[in-house]
């Protein structure tokens, strides 16, 4: 009998297969050069998922923005401001400083979008480009002298129950997206709203409310990412945001959510982390020069993109 796998789980699908074979790579390559399998190894794969939560918690929040066929470009300084704040200003007020600056520059972005329809890939850089500056200017254009609070330690490099506190964090924040998006009603007026913006105001929805919400959402999953990386490296550093970007969009489109917005699942985007993850891990193992792993990095998204995106515009 002939399997059928739908539209909507065949990015998913495809993805857990590429994990299953960077897997048996690495795998192959450490046994045949060292004698071990590390990748096998529980311990190592939880020490790529917490270095792997601060991207996982980026991805959250991207996808909520592609949701609805905008996306956010503020990310890298989004991040970087709520971690610099928060180790300025230290104590029991750093954690709360660093969300408030995830809901400030998140309001400022839905603002820009939903009320100046201004188009969210401009308003969204110019936001990170003015973000950088303030943060230059709060320096002095110098490294950052303080360093992360107890808590950010603890959130970062501790362990919970045997599991590293980052991974629950991000377990926590990923189950508040779940929850949000298929058991809400604000979670079904962003797929609503990314469908068909336009059809989704005469039916009563309050969409700039959503779009508003969504850039809330966020900013402040990378401002809570900030936290966690500020909290491993021990300080906040200028440009420590940089990675996150491509990366965190890339997870999402690769779970399948649709980049013009009103289609995905979040399971996906957890699967799409968990193979850039794993992929940047298995190059590094096999001391891939930086040229090459960006050629391999990039070919296994664009191989990707082209095996369902056909599919995925013609059912759109």
């Amino acid at each position: 009998m002939r399997m059928s796998i739908s539209t909507e789980n065949r990015p998913i699908v495809i993805a857990s297969l590429f994990i299953v074979v960077i897997l048996i790579a690495g795998t192959a390559y450490t046994l045949s050069t060292t004698g071990t399998a590390p990748l096998l190894s529980a311990n190592y794969l939880l020490q790529q998922l917490q270095t792997g939560s601060f991207l996982g918690i980026c991805a959250a929040g991207m996808m909520m923005v592609i949701l609805l066929g905008h996306i956010d470009l503020s990310i890298p300084w989004t991040l970087t401001a709520a971690a610099m704040t928060a180790t300025a200003v230290g104590g029991d007020l750093a954690l709360p400083t660093a969300l408030a600056v995830g809901v400030a520059v998140g309001l400022l972005n839905g603002f820009g979008v939903a009320y100046l329809r201004i188009p969210s890939m401009i308003f969204t850089l110019g936001v990170d480009t003015v973000l950088r500056g303030l943060m230059v200017a709060q320096t002095g254009g110098f490294a950052p002298q303080d360093k992360a609070t107890p808590l950010m330690l603890f959130l970062a490099k501790d362990k919970i129950v045997g599991i590293p506190a980052a991974i629950v964090v991000w377990g926590v924040v990923s189950l508040i997206i779940m929850l949000v998006l298929a058991r809400t009603g604000f979670g079904r007026s962003i797929y609503a709203t990314g469908s068909r913006e336009r059809a989704a105001y005469l039916s009563g929805i309050r969409t700039r409310s959503v779009i508003i919400g969504a850039f809330v959402a966020s900013s402040l999953c990378a401002a809570t990412a900030g936290v966690l990386l500020a909290g491993y490296s021990a300080k906040a550093y200028q440009g420590m945001g940089n990675a996150f970007l491509l990366p965190s969009i890339a997870a999402v489109v690769l779970g399948g959510t649709h980049i013009l917005g009103g289609k995905g699942r979040y399971i996906g985007t957890l699967i799409g982390v968990i193979l850039i993850v794993l992929l940047n891990s298995v190059l590094s193992i096999m001391q891939m020069p930086e040229a090459g792993r960006q050629i391999i990095y990039g070919s296994v998204i664009i191989g990707m993109l082209l095996v369902y995106g056909r599919n995925q515009r013609v059912t759109s």
